[in-house]
């Protein structure tokens, strides 16, 4: 086993591993897998590129090669299974006394627990008891610190504005009340919230002169949540109808909210839809208002909470949420009847997405690979060329066929990753997999010939000089502007372009240098010499020693006066 590796274990689908880096404490590795190969990976070492780390690569090393070092170990549930009561409780004494922090996750994990347990409560049931009382003090108070602090940080001259989007976070204490049954507790919390943030706003105004919408503070989906998981008298709905009326003023629109009040669960077209009775105005009398995605999928929310299954199915149907409609089906176990349906109905990479994944954790890996191909092989969207989702996507399914060996759908799903995400490490994992490389290369270049995202642009250049298309690097570079961006590119091509296009590393050499030097910039002198390096060695590469000279005593006699870039200059050996 590698001597870096100090521990490795295994906990039935999960790979536990330790290497040692450079921190004092070794780095913990986590691997997750399937039938159809590695499903999530994970380090605690600060490595952020693409691909995995070195320990993770070395984790998998050991048990390719050594698979005999894997210690087989119980996984938690199994470890938590043996135990009693009290040596359960003796277990969580003894962690919190080894590490003291955590009575704070026992106190609110309890807390939790000593609500009631997630009951089902349809609109039309009797109406639950109160079950906890909340201090809304507590929340106003947290309020006001958000808002204090973002705006002590602006003046001391801050510009993140972070801690806002915490308003937000705010509004999921208030839904943790809902999934406990306790609707009327969540909704004292989001009045709570609300009242605060119009109190309090006026220091953020009065700092910058910008109300909430100018920060995306949005309390309208969480309200809409709370009050339809409430069932509220008729008086409960007067009176927050007139309170969201009168906080809107100030606070922004609670259009769902309000609609909520006003629908409830009994809106005779919702309830004709929760009946299966499905046309084309869905869940609406009348035109749907541009929100209304939103508010189907707050409905659709509760719905499932509720384990109304076949109801949502209705409503994710005629509201035409087809991704979350083949999910529910899917998590239903009526996979048959998902991938029929997917046939007719799935339209777009994200429904493919959450129906594979959905297969892939109830071990039905073949079908999971037949529905994300599917999912690929929808044309891309032309405002998204390179895309993360699709590229992260393409890569599970790909690793998803390999583990199947399904080698040709693993070759087609990543020229779809690298086509969305070009990069050398992608362009030679296509390598690995083809069988007729000329032909795939071509496809590659071409492609990567056509883009002109400037996301792009350091693919190009890796993967231009690692095939040695010199040109083609060249002109990836070559635009007015580029170099101010990332000099460190047109750099390295230079360095592969020296000896065979001397003349256009001059050029732009000389041209990025006097840009500097002219101008006075003095933070970028390091940079100028580094352009004047690559001048020097293109005259030398055309045997012109001597033109190199005389433009270089040139820049001194011209520039004398310029300290820092002289003293730069003298160290290179060139005054």
């Amino acid at each position: 086993m590698d001597q870096s590796l100090v521990s490795l274990t295994q906990r039935q689908n999960t790979l536990q591993g330790e290497v040692e880096g450079n921190e004092p404490l070794p780095y913990r590795i986590t691997i997750d897998f399937d039938d159809g190969g590695i499903t999530n990976t994970h380090c605690t070492c600060p490595y952020s590129f693409e691909g995995w780390c070195k320990h993770i690569v070395a984790t998998l090393i050991a048990c390719i090669e050594q698979p005999d070092t894997i210690e087989q170990r119980s996984t938690l549930s199994q470890l938590l299974d043996s135990l009693n009561l009290v040596q359960t409780q003796g277990l969580v004494q003894a962690l919190v006394e080894e590490n003291p922090a955590l009575i704070e996750s026992v106190d609110f994990y309890v807390s939790r627990l000593a609500q009631s347990s997630k009951t089902q409560v349809s609109s039309k049931s009797k109406r639950p008891k109160r079950q906890t009382s909340i201090n809304p003090d507590v929340y106003k108070r947290r309020v006001r610190d958000i808002i204090r602090i973002t705006v002590q940080h602006w003046e001391y001259g801050g510009e993140d504005d972070g801690a806002l989007y915490e308003l937000n976070d705010l509004a999921a204490d208030a839904l943790a009340f809902v999934e406990q049954g306790d609707g009327h507790n969540a909704l004292a919390v989001m009045e709570a919230i609300t009242e605060a943030c119009i109190s309090y706003w006026d220091d953020v105004y009065d700092m910058l002169g910008m109300g909430p919408g100018e920060f995306d503070l949005d309390l309208d989906p969480a309200w809409t949540e709370a009050i339809l998981s409430t069932d509220l008298t008729t008086d409960e709905i007067l009176e927050w109808q007139e309170k969201l009326e009168e906080w809107q003023q100030e606070l922004g629109s609670f259009s769902m909210a309000l609609e909520a009040l006003r629908q409830g669960w009994d809106y005779p077209p919702l309830v004709r839809v929760l009946q299966g009775e499905i046309t084309e105005l869905g869940a609406w009398s009348g035109e749907a208002p541009s929100w209304a995605d939103s508010f189907s999928q707050v409905r659709l929310t509760i719905l499932k909470r509720q384990e109304r299954y076949e109801e949502y199915l209705y409503l994710a149907q005629a509201e035409g949420h087809m991704e979350e409609y083949l999910a529910m089906l899917g998590q239903l176990g009526r996979t048959d009847e998902a991938i029929d349906e997917a046939a007719q109905v799935m339209t777009n990479l994200s429904e493919a997405k959450s129906l594979a994944e959905i297969l892939r954790e109830q071990n039905k890996l073949s079908q999971a690979l037949d529905i994300a191909m599917q999912g690929l092989r929808f044309k891309e969207e032309s405002y998204a060329p390179y895309s993360t989702g699709r590229y992260d996507f393409a890569v599970w399914t790909s690793e998803l066929a390999e583990g199947l060996d399904a080698q040709e759908l693993a070759l087609e799903a990543r020229v779809v990753a690298f086509k969305a995400q070009p990069s050398l490490q992608e362009y030679q994992a296509v390598e690995s997999l083809v069988s007729d490389w000329p032909k795939t290369r071509a496809e590659l270049l071409k492609h990567l010939r056509k883009g002109d995202e400037w996301t792009a642009r350091e693919a190009k250049v890796d993967i231009f000089l690692y095939e040695e298309l010199v040109d083609d690097a060249i002109a990836s570079v070559s635009f007015s502007t580029y170099s101010y961006i990332q000099p460190k590119l047109v750099l390295r091509v230079m360095d592969a372009a020296i000896e065979n296009h001397s003349d256009w590393v001059i050029k732009v050499a000389q041209r990025e240098a006097a840009k500097i030097i002219d101008a006075g910039k003095a933070k970028d002198y390091d940079l100028a010499v580094k352009w004047l390096q690559r001048v020097q060695q293109a005259y030398m590469a055309q045997n012109k020693a001597s033109t190199w000279y005389r433009y270089s005593q040139k820049i001194i006699a011209t520039h004398i006066r310029k300290r820092k870039l002289t003293g730069l200059m003298k160290d290179q050996g060139w005054l």
